[in-house]
């Protein structure tokens, strides 16, 4: 019985992603053709519109839905997000918008994919050079956020399986303190359904919480990034079905 659901899940995941890349397709030579000359408030919203579809393929193929508990509040303000999976990348970047994501430059060279990502200005770094990186985050966030958009930052770095807590960095924070804007916090579950570093995309519910803004003033970016680290992982508690390791072992309706 287990083989056969595995091989149900498999065919789905493969339809998901047959889907993905017609979509990716679209949305990539469209928006090269049409819309690279114009600037990005006029072609972002085209253009965010490919992680919409993205999410509705997700769910019509493999039955993989969401909630969103809480509000995106107005302003600019920095985005500090749990990071498992891709999937919160295509849901963040739209529900935010306009924002420019921290990512590695590596992103931006695959075929079509890396394209689409170039024409939505994000904040590529290069992490081969650490020091620089951070000069990097902090100059264009803090620009980002002088022009009234939003930044979003996934401050463990790279993606931690369901169930573990990463090390958060505190180069978001140091962004937020810098511009005076506060810290949207955002705890989610996606890695459960969408994992990383494996194929096969399970059916379920992903629930995203999303914070109210958390102030930088009257603060350092240690004592910041403990509170927003605090805030994530207390929601985690809550929304996780993946059992937490022991300490020793850690480094409205559906849609």
């Amino acid at each position: 019985m287990n083989s056969i659901i595995t091989g149900w899940l498999f065919l789905r995941t493969v339809v998901f992603y047959l889907g993905y890349i017609a979509l990716t397709g679209w949305f990539t030579i469209t928006g090269l053709l049409f819309f690279s000359y114009l600037p990005l408030s006029i072609r972002g919203p085209y253009l965010i519109t490919w992680n919409k579809w993205i999410l509705v393929w997700l769910r019509l193929s493999c039955g993989v839905r969401y909630n969103i508990v809480g509000n995106i509040p107005d302003g600019h303000y920095v985005v500090m997000s749990k990071h498992q999976s891709q999937w919160e990348t295509f849901y963040l970047q739209y529900a935010f918008f306009p924002v420019g994501v921290v990512l590695k430059r590596e992103l931006l060279n695959m075929p079509f994919f890396g394209w689409a990502l170039r024409l939505m200005e994000p904040i590529a770094i290069d992490r081969s050079n650490p020091k620089a990186a951070l000069r990097y985050i902090q100059e264009e966030g803090v620009k980002r956020l002088q022009q009234g958009k939003r930044v979003l930052i996934f401050p463990e770095g790279t993606r931690t399986p369901p169930g573990q807590k990463g090390t958060y960095a505190r180069s978001g924070a140091n962004i937020a303190i810098s511009a005076g804007a506060p810290v949207v916090p955002v705890a989610h579950n996606a890695g459960e359904c969408w994992p990383a570093r494996k194929f096969i995309k399970s059916p379920g519910l992903v629930t995203v919480i999303i914070g109210e803004p958390i102030p930088s003033t009257d603060t350092n970016s240690r004592e910041l990034t403990s509170t927003v680290s605090h805030w994530i992982e207390s929601q985690m508690l809550s929304i996780s079905q993946a059992p937490t390791p022991p300490a020793s072992e850690n480094g409205p309706q559906p849609v």
